[in-house]
Parts: C-alpha cells; structure tokens; sequence
C-alpha cells in the first residue's frame, strides 16, 4: 500500500475512533434542587427521586441513552437566588454539564433563566411554577415541564364555571401573587360566571391566619351564594387554622388547593369539595404512571408518588427524548430543535413543548374530596371528577418581544 494511502487510511481509522469515543462519553445532567429549604425540602427530594426513577424507566435500568451513559449531578441551592446563579454557572462551566435541570422555587430559578442564556446551555426548569419563567423573562434555552401558574388558575376556573362568590389567600411571594392574577385572567378568558371578591396574601412563613381569614370571611359573607374561599398554599396548608374562624356559619366552603399527599390527608374533613390540581397518583392511566406508583409504593413503604415525584420523572422524559431525538448529541443547537414541539411521555400522559416559549403544555385534573368512610387506604384521598385536557387550559404566550 503506498504510503500516502496508508496515512490517510490510518487517519480515517483514528477519526472514527475519535467519533466513537466522542458519542461514548457521558452525558453529564447537573439537578439543582433546594433540599435545603425549610419550606421546600419535600419537593426538592421528591424531584430528585422523580428523576431518577424517571430515568430507569426511560432507560430500562441501563442508565444509558443513544451509547451515553447519564451521569447526574446534584446540587442544593437551599431556595436562594444567588446560590442558584452560582451553582448553575459552576455546572456548565467546572462540572462540564451539557444540560441542567432546576430548580425548585421560583425566584432561585428566575435567577438562573440567564445564566443558561449566556452559557448557551439548556435549563429544563422544573419544579418552579412562575409564569414568568417562559413569559417576561423567558429566553430560547429555557425549556418547562413544571406547570405555569396558569395551568393551576385556567384548571381552577374550568372546576368553577357556574356563578360563585370567590375570596384567595396566597403567600405574598412570586408563587402567590402569579396564582391569583392567573385566576383573575383565566376566569374571565374561560367564561366563568364566578366572580372574586377579595384576596389576601400572608408572608410565607405565617402561622397566624386569624386577621387575614377574618377580611376575607367579611368581604365573602357579603356576596351572594354559593360561597368559596380558595385556599393556594405551597407547603403546610392554613386550611385547618381557618376552618377554626367557622365560616361555615357564612354558608362560605374552604377549597384547599392541590397540595402533598401528607397535606391532603386532612381534607376529608371538606370531604365532597372540589377543585383542581396537577397531579394525584390514582388519577393518570398510562404504562409510566402505573410503574412509577408500583415503584416508588416498593421503595418507600407503601407511600404512592406525590405531585413533585410525577414532575422530576416528567423532566426525565424531556432530556432523554431530547437525546434520543438528537441521536446522542448534545449540542444545544441540536436539541433546542429537538425540544421545539417535542412530544415527550410521562407520568401524566403526553406533553408538548409549545415552541413559540417552551412551556410544557399538559393536562390537569378536576377532583372531588372522599369523605373518610369511602376511603379504601390511607391515601386513597380524592375521586376525580374529569381530566381537563391541555387544549382547554387557556395558557398564554408572554415571551419577550
């Protein structure tokens, strides 16, 4: 063989030995969470027991996608901004992440939107709610499986259609005031003839809801029938501190919003009540769903997986459909085109990223509260009423001009 042929030969061999080892090498996830976070510790784990189940599934225990093994790396931001910033920009830069998941509360993920941006990485947001995150501050790195505010607010009004008088107390934070202008915008886009009388908002931290429960009890007791103060809480519900103000002497219903299964536990006590919420394990009927609650009931005793678990398996299923969609390649320009529109299967059933702001668009649930006798276990919590598709759920678009 002549000699010039023989190098480039030789030079072809090693080019796709180079190839080979480049497609081999690990796909590095950095998950950002705030287990830190008196308030938010259960959510954050919840999202890091989600993904990784989520990635067994996907991946049918092999850890491995298009020849890549997935290496996860776990940071806590402890719900700070700052630390959230940091953390992020350490991933992609020292850790050499090729795509991140995060993070739990919405201001630490507000912080983060442009550090993905400059990085030109991929952040699949996830659990943070903000409608902000794909609407003010959106940018074309940011990819959302978690729900918008307004999924929760456009899921409410589709639950409350009929005339109603309607009082909110949220948490005086992102969380709470986005959830009640979603209410707000959504009741009046969707036709309900509920209308809102009065909304309160308590730092987040509250343990005394006697002031704030007595204006809104005032303000509801006035408007006409049927009556309903709307409870929209992250963590420990107030609900029970308000049924002691007894507004039922007002013909006025507590409606505790979606919440933990541990929270949920108390409603029986407004059993035949109504609402919405994201997720509840016995509602969704697909092959992911019914592995991921036989799963997680084997692993930790008995307990079905709660709404957070269903969310961090939901951004599981985004990264590796992105991957596979990309024939293992991380290149972000390769997966922002993968992920616009992307069709993607999880514990709820099929999402979508909608490609005008990469908001997941996906289904909701209406449920009714199971009075304590009908229950079968001891989560056995809730009846659904109906699955409210995502094509009636009204979400805005709010991305940057």
């Amino acid at each position: 063989m002549p000699h010039k042929l023989r190098n480039t030969v030789w030079a072809a061999i090693s080019l796709l030995a180079c190839t080979a080892l480049a497609q081999a090498a690990p796909l590095k996830v950095a998950l950002i969470t705030s287990k830190s976070h008196p308030a938010f510790e259960a959510y954050a784990r919840q999202t890091e027991a989600g993904f990784m189940l989520g990635l067994e599934y996907l991946t049918q225990g092999t850890m491995t996608v298009e020849g890549r093994k997935i290496v996860v790396i776990n940071k806590d931001d402890q719900g700070k901004p700052d630390m959230a910033k940091a953390l992020l920009t350490e991933a992609y830069v020292d850790d050499g992440a090729d795509i991140a998941v995060g993070t739990t509360t919405s201001g630490a993920a507000l912080a983060m939107l442009p550090v993905a941006a400059e990085m030109k990485k991929v952040l699949v947001v996830e659990a943070a709610v903000a409608s902000d995150i794909t609407g003010k501050f959106y940018n074309r790195y940011i990819f959302k499986t978690s729900r918008n505010s307004f999924h929760d607010a456009c899921a409410g009004a589709a639950a409350t259609m009929a005339p109603a008088s309607l009082a909110f107390l949220a948490q005086d934070n992102v969380f709470g005031k986005d959830g009640i202008a979603a209410a707000r915008d959504c009741l009046s886009k969707m036709g309900s003839k509920a209308k809102v009388v009065h909304e309160e908002y308590a730092p987040p931290a509250s343990t005394d809801f006697t002031a704030p429960g007595q204006r809104l009890i005032d303000a509801l007791k006035k408007a006409p029938e049927p009556r309903f103060l709307v409870v929209a809480w992250a963590g420990s519900s107030p609900v029970n501190k308000l049924a002691n103000l007894q507004p039922g002497r007002y013909n006025i219903t507590l409606v505790p919003g979606g919440n933990l299964l541990p929270v949920m536990k108390g409603w029986s006590a407004y059993a035949g009540s109504e609402g919405s919420l994201y997720y509840y394990y016995d509602f969704p009927t697909n092959a992911m769903n019914r592995w991921l609650v036989a799963e997680h009931k084997k692993r930790f005793a008995g307990t079905p997986p709660d709404f957070f678990v269903a969310g961090g398996a939901a951004a599981a299923s985004a990264v590796v459909q992105a991957l596979r969609a990309t024939k293992g390649s991380s290149d972000t320009e390769k997966l922002i085109t993968a992920m616009e529109g992307m069709n993607f299967e999880t514990p709820k059933g099929t999402m979508t990223f909608r490609k005008e702001d990469h908001q997941a668009m996906q289904p909701m649930y209406h449920f009714r509260i199971k009075a304590k006798d009908k229950q079968k276990n001891e989560w056995d919590l809730l009846e659904l009423v109906r699955e409210i598709p995502a094509n009636q759920l009204p979400i805005p678009i709010n991305n940057k001009p």
